[in-house]
């Protein structure tokens, strides 16, 4: 997959610009807050439909104006694809090659993108919010089944969530199997495709790991709770222990198991890197994860996606910095730096220089 160019208006500090990128290494690069990182989002924007910073899609728009608009021409194994956003206060209107599309899903899996920056960290020193969240972004894009599946169970979650609420018991304990059913349905489809993509990443962000540290840091990735059986079965097991838990479901107001209460387990050097990892530790993992997520990206789509490395060279050492350049063959990277001497050792990119929202030739 490879970003042709990339076409913003008004978007964050960017008046109007147009942005050209080659398939290699593409480095945007020039002094902090001037626009490096908005151009980094807007890729990923168009990839996914979300913003890796943004809450709500109005952040994206420029100061005094009332919408924004991106677009990109990108080329992968079946063809071209021009996709576009028009982003307003309270609304967008997304088009690929020039057909408007009606939901999310639509857009997912036509520019395959992975982001990676230093708030990564989340991903292993946060909550086990982060790291969901990392498997349905992750996941949506290869899947438009898992997205379907993810949007539609967190719909029945919440209706059921607010039947709990409800002081009726009676009609509370009448009622739950029927949620029950729809629920499992659809949380079977996540659990089971979770449980497939872990097991593909876990191998190869462990080999990317001993590549980044000479084989001083073993990581270890894996589920917080194992799902086995296909999905017919899966579903059944997660529709029994939801009925052996509706006194304290009642009780706590709440779902308290499920998909969305799942975690998982980053090991580094066989204890758990949220608690025990140093700040260095994280960040190799965390890296090692998203370069091993590039190649599961690979393997199911048939070829590479877009990686956006925002402000992380920064955050590594001199011989690190070495090691994820060598990775990057064959894999369109747009990075964001300030000082392309100190990160690049000589290697041929495409330079953009950006300054004030501009691009300064």
């Amino acid at each position: 997959m490879r970003i042709k160019n990339l076409y913003l208006k008004n978007f964050r500090n960017y008046a109007e610009e147009v942005f050209s990128f080659e398939e290699g290494i593409n480095v945007l690069y020039g002094k902090n807050a001037q626009g490096k990182t908005n151009c980094a989002e807007a890729v990923f924007y168009l990839c996914t439909g979300t913003s890796p910073r943004a809450k709500k899609d109005r952040q994206l728009i420029r100061a005094g104006e009332e919408a924004a608009f991106i677009r990109a021409d990108a080329e992968g194994r079946f063809g071209s694809v021009r996709i576009e956003a028009d982003i307003y206060e309270s609304s967008r209107e997304v088009r690929i090659n020039g057909q408007k599309i009606g939901k999310n899903a639509d857009l997912l899996g036509n520019i395959d993108g992975v982001f990676f920056s230093p708030s990564e960290l989340r991903l292993v020193q946060d909550g086990p919010d982060e790291r969901r969240r990392f498997l349905n972004v992750s996941l949506s894009q290869m899947s438009k089944s898992y997205y379907t599946a993810l949007v539609r169970y967190n719909r029945i979650l919440e209706q059921r969530n607010a039947l709990l609420k409800n002081r009726d018991l009676e009609l509370v304990f009448e009622t739950l199997p029927v949620w029950d059913r729809q629920l499992c349905r659809y949380a079977a489809e996540i659990a089971f495709r979770r449980r497939g993509f872990i097991g593909a990443l876990a191998p190869v962000a462990a080999e990317r790991q001993a590549f980044l540290t000479d084989g001083a840091e073993k990581l270890e990735i894996f589920s917080d709770k194992k799902y086995e059986g296909d999905r017919e079965e899966i579903e059944r097991r997660l529709e029994e222990e939801l009925s052996a838990n509706y006194e304290r479901d009642v009780r706590l107001g709440f779902t308290a198991s499920g998909p969305h209460r799942d975690d998982l387990k980053i090991l580094v050097g066989g204890t758990e890197a949220r608690v025990y990892g140093s700040q260095g530790q994280a960040r190799t993992a965390a890296l090692a994860i998203k370069l091993a997520e590039v190649e599961i990206f690979r393997q199911e789509a048939g070829e590479y996606p877009v990686l956006i490395l925002d402000d992380v060279m920064s955050e590594l050492d001199l011989a690190r910095r070495r090691k994820l350049l060598a990775r990057l063959d064959g894999v369109q990277t747009i990075l964001t730096c300030t000082h392309t001497e100190k990160v690049l050792f000589g290697k041929s990119v495409n330079k953009i220089r950006i300054s004030g929202g501009k691009i300064r030739r």
